[in-house]
């Protein structure tokens, strides 16, 4: 017996130095892989780049893994309970690995043939997901066995789950449970209830198999297992138990929803810094917050939308998109199967008419429902003939659809849903803070989805008459007056840098006479705008136009410039404009306000040129060049860079009140619905009605609205700058102010009023009655005039304003 129980020593002992040699060869071959303690505190998650409001709404994410770390005190009880639960509930009593869990593992590999299960713990998950590879092999798995137990020795069980929250793969590009709640669920870790946290802790198992959007049932049985096991391991009374198993399953494909829509921005960003980190950009966790207010990006979104719509409906109804009578009676599956073919806008639906009456049609929508669409939902439907013409409007359902007919439809609170058509014109709207150029909103175009273009940073197109000002303020600058007269006549110039003669005209072709650039500005007379350059000289005045950011060299050389022929975005537009909002400083656009890494400090802080009107500049500065100045911000005194001076002030504000009478009498009367007095601005339209413009501010914000075709379509007939864009920029502009004390221009107290003659712009006679007032800088006051006769027969007028123009004149341009 003795001898026996010796021999079995012996064995077991060489067993188990055979066992140790074992361990100990493998621990060699594996050793290089098993990470350092300072590589495991090292470890950092591939986070997203992420891109925020200024008043941190998020607009987007960039990144192939969706991730929202948390840390362990983020990590609700009822989730961790469900994790252990479902995955490793003797977590907090082994040293990172299972013996049972590996020989039920072995036992399995020995019966079967294969590995059906890895016996792995959380921490040996955490291991495999760190530091090694998903492959299937001995060495694998001894290399996972060691990282734990050295894993286990170097970081706390918070901190190894922490690691395990945040890294594990749960479906739909979502890494952590803190994205699966947001990808499932629209939410947030801490606002699900029970039954969500159990059915989000069966994904790590398989998350495909499991998936509570693909494979409901599956994912419910797995859900209700995981609550079972809560229960008997104590972790849930029987009362929250019933509950859980009974809630239904809620899980959605929500993705990472955005706070608000500002795809176009988005992608500036996105592309912008891409330069600067490449690859990196997608896993670095970076946060950058932008200069875009959520309430005005949203507001802005609308504006353009309604417009598009608004002049889209205008030109008729293009008709169906198909006609299919074989589905008005099929099977409701292959009904909808149909409509996978078109693609739409988002936010609308697809729609069959299934039969038609005269007041309304009945439609079965994508989502199998059907509803009753009344006439007064489709009554703007008069057939497109061209941008031109439109037939006539529809009397009734049948005069716009058919039973069979596959339609589009898109919200509307009137009728529920409206008749709509995908648009094939596009706008862009930009609008920036002027006083130091941060942009407040962007809309590059109608539908980012369908077209990615910007037309607000990438489009470049002949502003028209929206560049005038830049013209006109040229003038001011170098002697000329409001009241200066220039001929409205014909005439023709033999300009070397054209190919031929040219003839400019007004619209119409109807000429005014003498005319005062007050008047030609606001009635967007063309001639006027040319013999002024003329007179000028086209050098001269790109010498000076360069001070609102303008490159000469991408201008005409030739005097088409006075009449905005030049290739310029709707961005350089509205940066050129700030010069007349903020009292005559040149600031410059930007979009990106502050970046920060992952652990929340900041890597970048904008530094914008700022307009020095709340600041107390440096001793020894000189407000004409760019330097730096203290700016009272709300988080304290700061240094900012001081905007230049480039236009000066009282030139600034005779444009500032020459362009508030565009409002008043001019081409942007429309803006008048605003019943504000503080606004200003100007209309552009280009020859043929490719391009329609309306660029508008007052003492702190300026918008700029474009609306084209792509494809330079001409927009048709009627539509201006005045009636296609001005639209736009109203609905924008009206919430925008809302709520605010006007906000002016400050006006120089250097500046004279002066009775004029308003025909020829001279000093009026005393007593003269039909004498308007003008502004004037002293220096360019006009003569005062004696009186040697009565003056003629004159218009009485007490008014210290501009008189409207008559009815008859045509006050918007071709150019």
């Amino acid at each position: 017996m003795a001898k026996t129980f010796k021999i079995l020593f012996i064995l077991a002992l060489l067993g188990a130095l055979a066992a140790a040699g074992i361990v100990f060869a493998v621990y060699q071959q594996v050793k290089d892989s098993i990470p350092t303690k300072e590589e495991m505190q090292a470890i950092e998650l591939q986070i997203p780049l992420r891109i925020y409001t200024r008043d941190e709404q998020l607009i987007g994410e960039f990144g192939e893994q969706r991730r929202t770390p948390v840390s362990y005190e983020d990590i609700p009880k009822d989730l961790e309970n469900a994790v252990l639960a479902a995955e490793d509930s003797n977590f907090y009593h082994h040293p990172g690995v299972d013996i049972m869990g590996l020989l039920r593992a072995a036992y399995q590999l020995v019966t079967s043939g294969e590995i059906q299960s890895g016996g792995s713990t959380i921490t040996m998950q955490v291991a495999r997901n760190y530091f090694l590879s998903f492959e299937q092999t001995f060495m694998r798995k001894f290399t996972e066995i060691f990282i734990s137990l050295k894993m286990e020795q170097e970081l706390s069980k918070h901190e190894i789950l922490e690691l395990y929250m945040n890294k594990i793969y749960l479906g739909k590009r979502a890494y952590g449970f803190d994205a699966a709640a947001q990808v499932y669920y629209g939410k947030h870790l801490s606002e699900l209830s029970l039954a969500q946290y159990a059915m989000i802790a069966g994904l790590p198992k398989a998350p495909s198999r499991y998936n509570p959007v693909a494979n409901p049932s599956r994912a419910l049985i797995r859900r209700n297992w995981i609550l079972q096991r809560m229960l008997t391991l104590g972790m849930i009374d029987k009362t929250s138990y019933q509950n859980a198993v009974e809630a239904p399953v809620t899980a959605k494909n929500y993705g990472i929803q955005a706070d608000v829509e500002a795809n176009y921005v988005a992608e500036m960003v996105r592309h912008e810094l891409y330069q600067t980190y490449g690859d990196k950009l997608y896993t670095e966790g970076l946060v950058v917050y932008t200069t875009i207010d959520s309430k005005r990006q949203k507001d802005a979104n609308q504006a353009v939308y309604n417009g598009v719509l608004a002049y889209d409906e205008r030109h008729g109804y293009r008709g169906t998109l198909d006609t299919r009578t074989d589905l008005i009676n099929a099977a409701l599956e292959d009904q909808q199967a149909a409509f996978s073919e078109f693609d739409n806008i988002p936010n609308w639906t697809l729609a069959l008419v299934l039969s038609t009456e005269d007041e309304q049609a009945t439609v079965r929508l994508q989502d199998g429902s059907a509803v009753d669409l009344p006439f007064a939902a489709m009554n703007w439907a008069a057939p497109y003939l061209n941008e031109n013409a439109h037939g006539a409007k529809p009397k009734v359902v049948s005069d716009v659809m058919v039973p069979g007919d596959i339609i589009q439809l898109r919200p509307d609170d009137e009728t529920t849903w409206r008749l709509a058509q995908t648009p094939a014109v596009q706008s862009a709207l930009i609008s920036l803070d002027s006083r130091d150029g941060a942009i407040e909103s962007l809309v590059g175009g109608f539908n980012f989805f369908a077209n990615k273009f910007n037309r607000v940073t990438q489009s470049k197109r002949q502003p028209g008459s929206n560049f005038k000002p830049f013209i006109y303020s040229s003038a001011l600058a170098n002697g000329y007056t409001a009241a200066s007269v220039i001929n409205d006549a014909p005439v023709v110039f033999h300009d070397s840098n054209l190919a031929s003669a040219w003839r400019p005209t007004n619209d119409g072709g109807k000429f005014y006479g003498p005319t005062r650039l007050r008047q030609a500005l606001y009635r967007s007379q063309n001639v006027v705008s040319v013999r002024l350059l003329d007179e000028m000289g086209v050098r001269p005045t790109l010498d000076f136009i360069k001070r609102f950011g303008f490159d000469p060299n991408e201008l005409p050389h030739n005097l088409s410039l006075s009449l905005g022929s030049a290739n310029l975005s709707p961005l350089q537009i509205a940066s050129g404009y700030t010069v007349f909002s903020n009292g005559g400083f040149r600031v410059q656009p930007y979009l990106i306000d502050h970046i920060e890494d992952r652990s929340g400090e900041t890597v970048f802080q904008a530094e914008p040129m700022t307009v020095c009107k709340d600041c107390t500049l440096l001793e020894g500065i000189d407000i004409d060049s760019p330097t730096k100045g203290l700016f009272d911000r709300k988080q304290g005194i700061v240094e900012l860079p001081v905007a230049p001076r480039v236009l000066d002030a009282e030139v600034n504000y005779i444009m500032y009140d020459i362009m508030r009478d565009v409002i008043r009498y001019g081409t942007g009367r429309r803006a008048r619905v605003l019943e504000r007095d503080d606004i200003a601005g100007k209309t552009g339209t280009t020859n043929d009605g490719r391009d329609a413009w309306f660029s508008g501010f007052n003492g702190d914000v300026v918008t700029t609205v474009w609306t084209g075709f792509d494809d330079m379509s001409p927009l048709g007939r009627g539509e201006w700058g005045g009636s296609a864009s001005l639209p736009t920029w109203i609905n924008y502009m009206r919430p925008t102010l809302a709520d605010t004390a006007p906000s002016y221009v400050e006006k120089p107290s250097s500046l004279v009023t002066v009775r004029i003659d308003p025909t020829t712009g001279e000093r009026a006679y005393p007593g003269q009655k039909n004498a308007i007032f003008e502004l004037f800088r002293k220096d360019h006051i006009p003569a005062r005039r004696i009186a040697t006769r009565p003056a003629p027969q004159e218009r009485s007028s007490d008014t210290t304003t501009e008189s409207a123009p008559s009815s008859n004149i045509a006050i918007e341009n071709l150019f």
